[in-house]
């Protein structure tokens, strides 16, 4: 990462001790993590991946309880994700994903689930999924068609989700589905449903430009204990963008490691290549690049880490909640981020463009931020309609 100084005001002396922990253990432990050039690759290697993140102690931070922020130390989070972003997007995504899957748990589960998962989840023993999109339900999650029926003791699920992070290797999802689907969003549960319950299917991967293990998994007559529902009845839609706002950041953290680890290069190449008769770094336009993409930085981090400062403090408006900033640190960042990346592969030129270089591997893992916890587009609905609720003045 790019170092504390300009985000000091965001942060505790613990903070900048543990940025500077986290340098050594991704030096140490990921910094030579293999290029998985297979989804088959990646999923084979997600359960050591996951169990690294255990023994070094960091998915510890993603169950820590601080109850001002509902149970997670966002800034820890972020510190955490920019560190690994920069050298794995595929470990930084595992991490990423024990944090998001097991947060409804942190927010809204019983002692009972709470003392079941979250000391897997923080030894990396068990690898968490968090399941709410659909085929028809992705940032119109009212339209979730997944349904759960009460049952006695038990609830029954039936229904499809897709573009689910670790589908088929987790070994439980925090799954979102419809107890009452004439109430639209206000009739969403949230349930924690073990991969191995009858009933749970792994329908199929999908390939992506950079593997991540992704893809659909199913429902089929899924019968689990009512205990396994998270909060109330009908308070699914909540929990899930509670969730959702605390974790933003964190996406944004991982778009400032990509850009800042995009930076970097970019920087040694242009000193190192020579264009006619001198460095490109002594190239004005080269220089305009570097200079955007150094301010584009320090402005995504600064978002990203105010959004996380309010969310760990309780924020202004309401306890635990910084909709809005968690809204621009992910937008800005992400968009900012997919700017820099670009402008490395340009710098590096042809080499740029190879599979196998940093900067290549980066353009192919920074797009996906874009689009999930929330497409750039909804991010703006987003911040505006948090604006147009304020009171005047």
């Amino acid at each position: 990462m790019n170092g504390t100084a300009g985000i000091a005001a965001y942060l505790e002396p613990r903070h900048v001790e543990l940025a500077l922990r986290l340098e050594a253990i991704v030096r140490r432990r990921f910094g030579s993590i293999p290029i998985h050039a297979t989804d088959a690759e990646a999923r084979a290697a997600a359960p050591e991946i996951v169990r690294a993140l255990g023994e070094e102690g960091l998915l510890s931070f993603a169950v820590t309880s601080a109850p001002a922020s509902g149970g997670l130390e966002i800034r820890t989070l972020c510190l955490v994700r920019e560190a690994l972003a920069a050298s794995s997007a595929l470990v930084d995504a595992l991490f990423g994903l024990q944090a998001l899957g097991s947060a409804p748990i942190t927010l809204a589960g019983s002692a009972e689930l709470r003392a079941r998962w979250l000391p897997a989840v923080a030894s990396g023993a068990a690898i968490a999924g968090f399941a709410m999109t659909e085929p028809e339900a992705g940032s119109d999650v009212g339209a979730i068609a997944t349904t759960a029926r009460r049952d006695g003791d038990d609830y029954v699920l039936d229904g499809e989700k897709c573009f689910i992070s670790n589908a088929g290797v987790a070994d439980f999802y925090t799954v979102f589905a419809s107890t009452d689907r004439s109430r639209g969003t206000k009739g969403l549960s949230c349930f924690v449903v073990p991969a191995d319950a009858g009933g749970v299917r792994f329908v199929k991967p999908y390939i992506l430009s950079e593997p991540h293990p992704l893809g659909e998994i199913a429902f089929d007559d899924c019968r689990i204990p009512a205990t396994n529902l998270l909060g109330a009845e009908g308070e699914g839609f909540k929990l899930g963008m509670r969730t959702l706002d605390r974790l933003r950041p964190t996406v944004a953290a991982a778009a400032c490691g990509m850009a800042g680890r995009a930076l970097a290069e970019a920087l040694a190449h242009a000193r190192a290549r020579r264009q006619f008769g001198v460095p490109l770094a002594d190239q004005q336009l080269v220089q305009a690049k570097l200079a955007r993409m150094a301010t584009d930085l320090d402005a995504s981090r600064l978002l990203t880490y105010r959004a996380a400062w309010e969310l760990d403090r309780g924020g202004d408006r309401s306890p635990g909640r910084a909709t809005r900033e968690a809204a621009m640190a992910k937008l800005f960042a992400t968009e900012a981020a997919q700017r820099i990346v670009d402008d490395a592969v340009q710098i590096h030129g042809g080499r740029g463009v190879l599979a196998d270089s940093v900067v290549n591997r980066l353009y192919r893992s920074v797009r996906a931020l874009r689009i999930y916890e929330g497409t750039s587009e909804i991010q703006h609905l987003v911040i505006a309609r948090e604006l147009l609720a304020a009171r005047p003045g």
